[in-house]
């Protein structure tokens, strides 16, 4: 029996309609393609079942055609504990499906690279000899080297989250500040006279901006202290700091959590101790995260747009592959308050 012959090049063109040159430049990603022949080029793609070879594309673009999601950490995790809370939090994977949302149409492949401060110079190493075209950055610890690294190598790269320290690298960051802020004004408004905070580690950009953010505008309404405890926005933690505040502060009417995970560990305390939200305790998180929904009462929390943050990072990155001389750049988005049944 003869087998099927697969599609090529010549087949998508002739149904395209436009030469093979055109065909190729649009496949292999390469820019200044008129918008509708684009189109029609990848329309032409789909009906013939055409599969790009990307060994050819390697060698066309000299480009790999994959870009490294790269969680970075202080410490090298090979247990399967911290694998398991990784893929678990709503929040890596809000990520991967925002980058997922750009590099999928542009065919461009992502790689989980996890890595603590002992492999931080292999992974730049790596991605110099061409294990990938660039790197989305998840920097956990307070003070990584990484992001310095990346940027003195000339590795294309863009953060999800602004550098504990001044770096000549892209990212994308929340109005961290903003987002308390309104999370402290949706407290007051509701009447709440002894408010606390469970805070994230102290050390951690987004942290330190969420605090200070809730303090300053929990000032600004007359309330010159907020008894604060930090957790490692884990779900366990939040339970660990809720009971730790509510100890402390049995009158308590009123906490921010500075994640919808640590919130949903607070509102099982809270339930434990026989107070109710919000009547007794009025609850506002951080993120709008699937723990939110899950959340018994629905958790009134601060939308992170983390999809939306996510997409933007790998805009930038792809634009930094093509052009590398282009200047480093940061994008910030606005929060929004989302009201639900905790607050």
């Amino acid at each position: 029996m003869q087998s099927q012959r697969l599609p090529t090049l010549e087949d998508v063109a002739r149904v395209a309609g436009v030469s093979r040159a055109t065909v190729s430049r649009v496949v292999n990603g390469i820019r200044n393609v008129d918008p509708q022949l684009h189109e029609l080029v990848w329309s032409a793609v789909e009906q013939t079942g055409y599969v790009p070879n990307r060994m050819a594309r390697s060698l066309v673009t000299r480009r790999t055609g994959t870009v490294a999601l790269v969680v970075s950490d202080s410490e090298t995790h090979d247990d399967d504990p911290f694998m398991s809370r990784f893929f678990a939090d709503p929040y890596f994977g809000r990520i991967v499906g925002g980058l997922m949302s750009v590099l999928r149409p542009s065919t461009t492949q992502l790689a989980l690279q996890m890595v603590g401060a002992d492999g931080h110079k292999r992974l730049v190493g790596d991605l110099r000899n061409g294990q990938a075209d660039g790197a989305v950055v998840l920097s956990l610890p307070a003070r990584d080297r990484l992001p310095g690294l990346l940027a003195e190598a000339g590795i294309p790269a863009v953060l999800i989250g602004r550098p504990a320290e001044p770096v000549p690298i892209s990212y994308v960051d929340l109005a961290n500040e903003t987002g308390a802020a309104l999370a402290a004004d949706r407290l007051v408004a509701r009447g709440c006279q002894r408010i606390g905070m469970i805070s994230g580690p102290a050390d951690v950009p987004a942290s330190q901006d969420r605090i200070t953010g809730f303090r300053r505008a929990l000032a600004r309404h007359g309330h010159a202290w907020v008894p604060t405890v930090s957790g490692n926005f884990t779900q366990e933690s939040g339970e660990q700091a809720m009971r730790a505040l509510l100890g402390a502060h049995p009158q308590l009417d009123g906490v921010f959590v500075a994640n919808d995970l640590m919130a949903l560990g607070a509102l099982l305390v809270l339930r434990d101790a026989g107070k109710r939200a919000p009547e007794d305790v009025a609850v506002v998180g951080f993120d709008d995260s699937s723990a939110a929904l899950a959340a018994r009462p629905a958790l009134t929390t601060v939308r992170h747009p983390l999809e939306d943050m996510a997409a933007e990072a790998a805009k930038l990155l792809l634009t930094r592959i093509e052009e590398p001389s282009s200047r480093v750049s940061s994008v910030i988005y606005e929060p929004s308050l989302v009201v639900r049944q905790s607050a």
